[in-house]
């Protein structure tokens, strides 16, 4: 059984215990929270010890797995600290995105885990249902030929103007992973921001990309539509197919450009995903494999290494922005 530790029990850090609670292989061993009421109600609802320091817990608990649900500065400024002091301890650590919103800690974990040989993940969950894996089964048995372009959408309604980035550096880890699993490394960037009226952030964006195989690609995201509507697009084509994916997961259609024939992969109404809390399901019970089948640090998916590429292409999406449009190398 994997004893597992979670730091940061708001909203989503409720989401990771029940999951690891229900999850037949793994246990809740403790929660931390540096708010002691919140701390305390947790380990209440949950039945197990709460702490609100992660070094004493660290001290007194046996754990297998540190997941990092806490917050901060736009979702990810309180990531830091307790990823390094689970790391430091050799601890496999799943961290909620994004990695970091600050670029030099979000290298600093990756580098650090990589030394210390354990496996950091992440919480891009995005990737992990059964519409992406079966397009990416497409992509990888060369269904698609050689990509040509990518187009991503990823619009919500998020109304705090906390900082100026907030929606790029909070929201798109998501839609930039997704983009990398089915096309690789990114190049370069282009983009361009807009505020919606009375609004100090820059809530809506569009980045054009440059693919490392060639290929290019499109980003469009909001913080400023409504959440009744899908939420998210991703059009991927190549020489010889296209797949759409529609709202995350429910349902990814592939057009063979030679064929009237269409492959569709659609949602059951019975057994199949519920709602956007089932992509947590399924991201933790692929890592949750992952460690159970000893897998490689390197070979972790929706791994740090992965997140941090994310974020690499954010700040060049937001250097780009201040450059007015020009485009950026990512770095």
């Amino acid at each position: 059984m994997i004893r597992v530790a979670v730091v940061g029990v708001n909203h989503i850090g409720k989401i990771h215990c029940r999951s690891y609670k229900q999850h037949p292989d793994t246990e809740v061993a403790a929660v931390c929270d540096l708010m002691e009421e919140r701390a305390s109600a947790a380990g209440s609802e949950f039945g197990v010890p709460a702490y609100t320091d992660l070094s004493m817990l660290l001290q007194q608990e046996r754990i297998d797995v540190v997941v990092v649900a806490t917050a901060g500065t736009e979702k990810g400024s309180h990531h830091y600290a307790p990823v390094m002091l689970a790391i430091e301890a050799g601890k496999d650590v799943l961290v909620e995105k994004p990695i970091s919103n600050d670029i030099e800690e979000a290298r600093r974990m990756v580098a650090f885990a990589r030394e210390k040989g354990v496996r950091l993940a992440c919480n891009l969950n995005h990737r992990f249902t059964p519409a992406a894996h079966r397009a990416k089964e497409l992509v990888d048995a060369g269904q698609l030929g050689r990509q040509l372009f990518i187009n991503m959408r990823l619009t919500i309604q998020n109304k705090s103007d906390e900082t100026e980035w907030l929606h790029m550096r909070a929201l798109h880890p998501h839609s930039i992973d997704v983009m990398r699993y089915f096309g690789g490394d990114i190049r370069r960037v282009q983009a361009f921001m807009t505020r919606a009226e009375g609004r100090t952030s820059w809530s809506t964006v569009s980045v054009n990309m440059e693919f490392a195989s060639g290929a290019v690609g499109h980003l469009t995201g909001s913080y400023d539509m409504s959440m009744r509507h899908p939420i998210e697009y991703c059009e991927v084509a190549g020489q010889t197919g296209r797949f759409v994916i529609d709202n995350v997961y429910e349902s990814m259609t592939f057009y063979p450009h030679q064929s009237d024939d269409l492959l569709v992969v659609k949602n059951p109404l019975f057994g199949g995903m519920q709602g956007f809390n089932d992509t947590f399901r399924r991201r933790i019970d692929r890592f949750v494999e992952q460690i159970k089948a000893g897998t490689a640090p390197e070979a972790i998916e929706a791994s740090g290494a992965d997140a941090l590429a994310a974020q690499e292409v954010i700040e060049a999406a937001i250097r780009s922005h201040q450059s007015g449009g020009m485009p950026v190398e990512v770095a």
